[in-house]
């Protein structure tokens, strides 16, 4: 008879839960645990959190609330929740769900094994610690299972920032780097089980300060170090701060062919006086000047960023400014969102915009963030790209993959396979990808 439990996992938020996750499923595979892609019939439910959305805490209790007939039905099924979400509620989850058996913050994901015996044990389990030993030297011991072409890999955790607007100081803790030495290994190992193209996530990636051989390392030093690995094909890194943004990594994107021409440099807003507001410690002319520097370096890169309308005091020559500096950069995607309270931050507690004024804002924005990118897609076609292919399309024969821009990709007739470096035609641009054919 065999042990084997189902996880469901469902992730929010940004890619480094999905990383998370990832590791959440192969430390409880040792638990006898396999995913399943349905909450119907797992033995566990695991809910990775994120704490950066408006009212995010209340659309899990939400989601939370959906799962109830489930546990109704199978008194033993385990519900879990991990994140962000978990780091800041705490006892608060069990004490608003007495359903859940399991609350585990983002630094504890090791020690779910020993959680989740307690809960089959019929206890419950808390652990919103921030440990000292090595989560991910913890965790390294995992099967090794095949992987995708494309794979992230947390090198840095936690941010020292302190934006007025961010929980991640609270939820991910002060700023630490992982070893060299170990994120090598890690990506050999990825390597080894099909990953081609690697993305190094942080909170704050390009602030990496990890221990080398021969002291701290940038995260440009180990890029190069990473350049060297054999069979890894792509670098990429996110996310990253302007403050961080040294003269050896922009030096990187001009000079390293493993890292790609694609860069996520989030500046929130184009007002000097908003900025100060944030504590973002850049202005919008450091920021452009930044911008100046790695197109001198780069010059073809395709450039994204993060953007928050309505940030409390916001004034329209404020969002003017704004718009200015989106107009001057001219990105190839971004994102960008209303500003919503966070309970314990500073800007929580200041005189709000209202909301019909954010949200004409948002609308505003939005629009000339999607004319920039129809218009840099557009000018791809004709151009010859390199795409790694990553899946089957949804038409028979077809491939889907990512260009060096992280355009997506799709080539009708391919005759390619998960993980194949190809050289792509564009010849049609639409809404949120690009048609090719090979060369």
């Amino acid at each position: 008879m065999s042990d084997v439990k189902k996880l469901y996992i469902k992730t929010y938020g940004c890619q480094m839960n999905v990383y998370d996750s990832e590791r959440m499923a192969e430390v409880l595979g040792g638990s006898g645990y396999v995913e399943t892609n349905s909450p119907d019939d797992a033995d566990m439910i695991l809910l990775n959190t994120c704490h950066i959305r408006e009212k995010a805490a209340e659309k899990v209790y939400s989601e939370l609330g959906r799962f109830k007939p489930l546990k109704t039905a199978n008194p033993d099924l385990k519900i879990g929740v991990a994140g962000c979400v978990a780091q800041a509620e705490g006892e608060e989850i069990m004490a608003r769900q007495p359903m859940v058996d399991l609350v585990v913050g983002p630094q504890s994901y090791h020690r779910l094994p020993a959680m989740e015996a307690k809960t089959r044990a019929g206890e419950k389990a808390l652990d919103t610690d921030f440990p000292e030993e090595d989560k991910f030297e913890k965790l390294k011991n995992r099967p090794k299972a095949q992987r995708g072409p494309t794979a992230f890999l947390t090198v840095q955790e936690g941010c020292d920032k302190f934006c007025a607007f961010c929980v991640v100081p609270y939820t991910r803790g002060a700023e630490v780097s992982r070893p060299v030495d170990r994120i090598l290994d890690e990506a050999r190992d990825l390597v080894e089980r099909g990953v081609r193209e690697i993305t190094l996530l942080g909170q704050n990636v390009n602030a990496y300060h990890g221990a080398g051989p021969d002291g701290d390392w940038t995260l440009a030093r180990l890029i190069w170090a990473l350049d060297k690995v054999d069979g890894l094909e792509r670098i990429r890194f996110t996310t990253s701060h302007p403050n961080d943004m040294s003269d050896d990594l922009i030096a990187a994107h001009g000079e390293c062919s493993k890292l790609m021409p694609y860069l996520h440099l989030p500046v929130q807003s184009g007002s000097d006086r908003i900025l100060k507001r944030m504590n973002r410690s850049h202005t919008a002319e450091s920021y452009l000047g930044l911008i100046e520097r790695i197109r001198a370096a780069r010059p073809d890169i395709l450039l994204s960023g993060d953007f928050i309308v309505g940030f409390p005091e916001e004034t329209e020559e404020d969002f003017q400014a704004t718009m200015d500096l989106i107009r001057q950069v001219n990105y190839g995607q971004a994102f960008s969102f209303k500003y919503s309270t966070r309970p314990g931050t500073p800007a929580a507690e200041r005189p709000q915009v209202a909301e019909d004024i954010s949200s004409d804002r948002l609308r505003r924005l939005q629009a000339l963030i999607t004319q920039q990118q129809k218009a840099i897609q557009d000018s791809m076609v004709g151009r010859e790209v390199q795409v790694l292919f990553e899946k089957p399309g949804r038409l028979e024969g077809q491939m889907v993959g990512k260009s060096e821009y992280l355009h997506a990709v799709h080539v009708a007739n391919a005759g390619t396979q998960r993980g194949d470096l190809a050289r792509v035609r564009i010849v049609e641009s639409g809404p949120n990808s690009l048609a090719g054919e090979l060369v």
